[in-house]
């Protein structure tokens, strides 16, 4: 059975609210004669382009999604090997001096006092938690965890939009091709 939408839904994520919205797979006109009986091409044409427009800014959506994921990834193993130095240093009854990063490109020394037992982390929204090292440790791990899952579950979803995208490019050139020979067959006879 050939149908351009099916009532099995994919999921897919949606960049903007982190829920999963609900698309339907795309699927392959393979009888276009079969598929365009009793249908107007130019309402055919309209409702292919307009699952093109959504599956093109879903691509979008999760490639700037993606790519935050991927932004954020260094930044959680930076912590991750301070926080493994802290660690390290623990009992050490030295000072620790390191390059401390104030913004992008933008380094400061400090100094960490000996026998430093907790760090504070940004959890996000202009709030700071204090942690003990090792949980500190284990949180930051878990973040990296989940953000490389996110990566991975977007690449999925990517690779999913983009076939449905390739299957529509080829509808319309079909059901387009098709009404151009329809037209072409009408033209003779009147």
């Amino acid at each position: 059975r050939s149908e351009v939408g099916s009532t099995s839904r994919a999921k897919m994520a949606n960049a903007e609210t982190g829920k999963m919205a609900q698309l339907p797979p795309v699927q392959f006109i393979e009888d276009v004669d079969v598929y365009m009986k009793d249908k107007a091409a130019d309402l055919v044409m309209r409702e292919l382009q307009e699952k093109f427009q959504t599956f093109k800014l879903l691509e979008s959506r999760l490639l700037q999604s993606r790519a935050r994921m991927m932004g954020k990834v260094p930044h959680i193993e930076k912590a991750i090997e301070m926080v493994a130095l802290l660690l390290e240093k623990e009992t050490s009854a030295e000072q620790i001096t390191v390059d401390f990063e104030l913004s992008d490109q933008v380094y400061t020394k400090a100094t960490i006092n000996k026998g430093t037992q907790t760090v504070y982390l940004w959890l996000g929204a202009n709030v700071m938690v204090e942690y003990s090292l090792t949980e500190a440790k284990g949180l930051l791990e878990q973040n990296r965890i989940n953000a490389n899952a996110n990566i991975a579950n977007h690449e999925k979803d990517l690779n999913f939009v983009r076939d449905s995208i390739t299957t529509l490019e080829v509808s319309l050139a079909r059901v387009y091709n098709w009404d151009v020979m329809q037209r072409a067959k009408a033209k003779p006879a009147a």
